[in-house]
């Protein structure tokens, strides 16, 4: 009932449910349920635009990781500390 995704789950239960206290109350109403995935078509564009955001920000990490690193060794040393091992 529910279809390969587990998202369809939950509003079939209720459906279900649902229907089944209309029954009981002898009402002629039934509802009815349609469910659809978030995006249905593919976007490029979006794709595109979430790829670029993420590839800059990751540049923008990388490219602030080594002076953290260094500035790190570079305390060490004024302050003659010695790594373990």
């Amino acid at each position: 009932m529910c279809g390969p995704e587990p998202v369809n789950c939950l509003p079939v239960l209720v459906n279900i449910l649902s229907n089944t206290f209309l029954r009981l109350l002898n009402s002629t109403a039934r509802l009815r349920l349609w469910s659809e995935l978030f995006y249905t078509e593919e976007n490029t564009e979006l794709k595109n635009y979430i790829f670029f955001g993420l590839f800059t920000y990751l540049l923008v990490l990388a490219a602030g990781l080594p002076p953290f690193f260094a500035m790190s060794n570079v305390e060490d040393y004024k302050v003659k500390g010695t790594s373990c091992g």
